[in-house]
């Protein structure tokens, strides 16, 4: 290996790459309540730039957001944006799992 140093770095890029595309950030949230509730943080999410699109259940406790290509959005502004509404962000979770195979899981869960 002529320069190891070099390969360190591209390594290091193309970590932070996959860090940068967070694909889909799971959140568990308290105090969700009632469909108004869910379509308020829906609508809250959605003024972010980075959102692509936003999932809301309220049995689960789970808010996930898809972000653009990409883009991503700091856990500190999520929870801010959270907490600034009403409710309680009791974890973060980013994922590779796609919006709609978490919708049809948790259809599948209702069942």
């Amino acid at each position: 290996m002529k320069n190891p140093g070099k390969w360190k770095i591209i390594c290091s890029i193309a970590l932070l790459s996959g860090i940068a595309n967070a694909g889909t950030i799971e959140m568990k949230v308290y105090g969700l309540v009632c469909g108004f509730c869910a379509q308020g943080i829906e609508k809250t999410l959605r003024k972010n730039p980075a959102t692509a699109d936003v999932v809301v259940s309220l049995e689960h406790k789970l808010v996930a957001v898809s972000t653009r290509e990409g883009q991503d959005i700091p856990d500190a502004e999520l929870t801010q944006a959270l907490t600034d509404s009403g409710y309680d962000v009791k974890g973060i979770t980013r994922t590779q799992r796609s919006l709609e195979e978490i919708r049809a899981q948790l259809k599948q869960e209702k069942k």
